[in-house]
This record gives structure tokens, C-alpha cells and sequence, in this order.
């Protein structure tokens, strides 16, 4: 697989995050927009991404999220991490359900960049 930049790596980790509970709500798809107006304020064409994301197994993810996690560590500031991993936070919330799954990869994101709880 391909190094991700920042902002494709997050996108990858969001649009998995919504993904791993298996039902993604107008809710999370908002936060995501939110994400993308954020960090490409100019058009940007992401379908070969979501390509990539929706052709991934279940038994995938956790891979894929490892790999894009990585990514965005190397392209990040502790700062920068410490945000999108709030921002995380409020997409797993943003339907007012956590899922056992949703929780499992938000906590596997603070492990693997070795967050405080």
C-alpha cells in the first residue's frame, strides 16, 4: 500500500471509524464533510479513496486503519493528533450510539499513537 498524506490518512480513519458498526448515519456523514471542508477547502476528487475503503472486507479494517494511522503519524504534530482524535471522539458520539467496534478502533487509534486516555 501507498504512504497516505495527513488528510487522506484521516479520512481513511474516519470514513473506517463510521464504517466499523456497520451502519453509517447522516450524522457521521456530516462530521466527515465537516473533516473534508476542513482539510481540503478546494475541491478535491476522493472517489479512488472511497474506492479502496468500500472494497475492504470486515476482516480488512483493522489492517487498513493501522496502516492510515501510521500514515498520519509520520505527516502529524502531537497537536494535530491530539485534535483529530477528539474529532474522532465526536464521530463515534455523532449518532448518540457507540458501538463496542466504534470504541475498539477509537481506542486502538490512542494506543497506536500512544495517547493518554
Amino acid at each position: 500500500m501507498q504512504k497516505s498524506n495527513k488528510p487522506i490518512a484521516g479520512y481513511h480513519l474516519l470514513m473506517i471509524l463510521s464504517a466499523v458498526d456497520n451502519e453509517f448515519s447522516p450524522e457521521e456523514g456530516m462530521k466527515i464533510q465537516e473533516y473534508l471542508a476542513e482539510e481540503f477547502p478546494f475541491r478535491m476528487n476522493l472517489d479512488n479513496e472511497l474506492d479502496t475503503i468500500a472494497t475492504l472486507k470486515p476482516e480488512e479494517w483493522k489492517d487498513h486503519f493501522e496502516f492510515h494511522a501510521r500514515c498520519f503519524m509520520d505527516d502529524s504534530t502531537a497537536e494535530e493528533r491530539d485534535s483529530f482524535i477528539s474529532f474522532a471522539k465526536s464521530l463515534i458520539k455523532a449518532d448518540e450510539e457507540v458501538s463496542e467496534d466504534e470504541h475498539r478502533f477509537y481506542k486502538l487509534l490512542k494506543n497506536l499513537w500512544n495517547l493518554d486516555s
